[in-house]
């Protein structure tokens, strides 16, 4: 009896046991991680000092963050403007397949995103993630109209907004793409109409009509809702975002933020506490702003009991804008594009090479230095290979996990083959390895040599550049090597052909929707 005995308790045993280890394994899924990103707009790679020891803004509070994180040195956006880029943030997607091949949105533009398309909000939500959204949008919305058939302008004048319901609800809002909450504006700061939505509602109808023509501060006339100042949204933005982390810390539900920050792009407009503070400019001031609420958010976590399990990425939509004044800041000793060439609009490194810092102090180890080139577009597949979800052919069609990369630096499988990099007039570029060819002879955006310039006159056809040599892009290339010229142009078009540049299934671009009727800066492939 007592071998049978034994066998009885042995077979207890190992029940419990395997009942254990899987109770273990659901545990591990139920600790998923939150994950916050926040993105800031219009601020270059030399604006933070763990990127540009020689800049003059300080910033101890995003440099604490580099240094209990990982800082990635090559890191790029989609576009070197701003709706494009969180097109692709959001989809995984180059923003360049959409119906919207170069430029911007306005505050009047209609949703730009179809409800369709898998985001990362609704790939987490339907993981049990609560999703929020809080900042400046410019994705577009579907504003309600007083007259369906009266045609709006583009946005671009007061009048534009004549025909608006404020009193009504937006259709097509982040609350359609997977946002369980959303609070901000339509475009950029210094775009109208000047009225916060929440959850698809604007929050008060605008009463009034603003202007202001001031060098830093300056936006667009249109109309402004009472609860809408200027001064206060960037921390408006910041203080709901704390109540948010408070409130669903307590609630234990794994939840996804998006902060979208409308600054330090125009108007630019520190708070009379950090005015004068950089001995700079205004830009300087309201950098140093940002980093101070940076270092807020870092407490809130901690205080919350949510720092080590959250993952939190800060980065920027594209480069330091002209708005800035970059001239006055470079005589002072600072450079907003650090070491590279260009900047916001350009097709240059410095229209598109931002500051990308991811804090998890659980899987994260402190103080890594990440050089592997990267796109904001990899946030959606990296979200999935978090929660563990198959991407379908037809969602991230651009987007690269990176999860081997934060979880281990120097992991081989990072599958990302090149990068495509788009400027604000529609030119491209890409990027494989050391080799960075561009499909246009000058900037394509706002720096020397402009497009259509007397100066691009007389320029080679294209830009071939060795980064590993020449970061700067000083030395143009073009016409020395042949193989390489012809594989990369052959690469770029087996991107745009097939629909994807992660493997899967032939998916199709979309139509053009904005801009001229002529995809034209693809004609240099045929």
């Amino acid at each position: 009896m007592k071998p049978r005995c034994n066998n009885i308790v042995n077979l207890l045993l190992l029940l419990v046991g395997l009942f254990l280890i899987g109770c273990n394994e659901k545990a591990e899924v139920e600790e998923r991680p939150n994950i916050i990103y926040v993105l800031a707009d219009d601020l270059g790679y030399g604006d933070i000092r763990a990127y540009n020891p020689e800049g003059k803004i300080r910033t101890p509070y995003l440099d604490q963050l580099a240094s209990e994180g990982m800082r990635f040195t090559d890191a790029h956006t989609s576009s070197a403007v701003c709706t494009p880029t969180r097109y692709g943030i959001l989809t995984g997607r180059y923003n360049w397949r959409s119906p919207l091949k170069s430029s911007v949105l306005t505050g009047n533009s209609k949703a730009l995103i179809p409800t369709t398309r898998t985001t990362v909000a609704s790939l987490l939500q339907k993981e049990g993630y609560a999703t929020a959204f809080i900042g400046k949008w410019h994705l577009g919305w579907d504003w309600a109209l007083k007259d369906p058939k009266v045609i709006s302008g583009d946005g671009w004048d007061a009048k534009d907004f004549d025909n608006i319901d404020f009193s009504k609800p937006v259709t097509n809002s982040p609350n359609d793409l997977g946002f369980t909450y959303s609070y901000g504006h339509s475009g950029s700061l210094d775009m109208a109409p000047y009225v916060y939505v929440e959850n698809g509602m604007p929050t008060m109808v605008p009463d009034t009509v603003t202007e202001s023509t001031d060098k830093y501060g300056w936006w667009r006339k249109g109309p402004t809702a009472k609860d809408f100042v200027f001064e206060d949204v960037t921390p408006n933005f910041f203080r709901r975002s704390f109540e948010y982390i408070k409130n669903k810390s307590k609630e234990g539900q794994p939840f996804f933020l998006y902060l979208a920050l409308p600054s330090p792009h125009t108007p630019i407009l520190p708070t009379e506490e950090w005015a004068g503070k950089s001995d700079l400019n205004p830009y300087g001031d309201f950098m140093m702003l940002i980093d101070a609420y940076m270092g807020q958010l870092n407490a809130v976590l901690k205080e919350a009991g949510a720092e080590e399990n959250t993952l939190v990425v800060f980065t920027s939509d594209n480069g330091c804008s002209p708005a800035a004044d970059i001239n006055e800041m470079l005589a002072k000793g600072h450079s907003p594009s650090g070491i590279f060439r260009g900047h916001k609009a350009d097709i240059f490194e410095g229209g598109h090479r931002v500051p990308f810092i991811v804090k998890w102090p659980q899987k994260i180890k402190a103080a890594t230095i990440a050089e592997q080139t990267i796109c904001t577009t990899d946030f959606l597949a990296t979200c999935a290979d978090i929660v563990g979800v198959d991407l379908k052919d037809e969602e991230g069609e651009d987007s690269f996990s990176m999860l081997p990369i934060l979880l281990d630096n120097k992991a081989p499988t990072f599958a990302r083959e090149a990068t495509v990099h788009h400027s604000i007039n529609g030119s491209f570029a890409i990027r494989k390895g050391k080799w960075k060819m561009i499909f246009a002879a000058g900037s394509g955006g706002w720096s020397a040599p402009k497009p259509k310039s007397k100066e691009e006159e007389n320029l080679p056809p294209f830009q071939l550049y060795d980064l590993d040599n020449d970061p700067q892009e000083q030395h143009n290339l073009y016409g020395d090597f042949p193989e390489i010229e012809s594989s990369l142009t052959a690469l770029m078009k087996s991107y745009v052909e097939n629909g994807r540049s992660t493997k899967g299934k032939k998916q199709h671009n979309e139509p053009e929707g904005y801009g001229s009727k002529l995809w034209k800066q693809l004609e240099v492939f045929y």
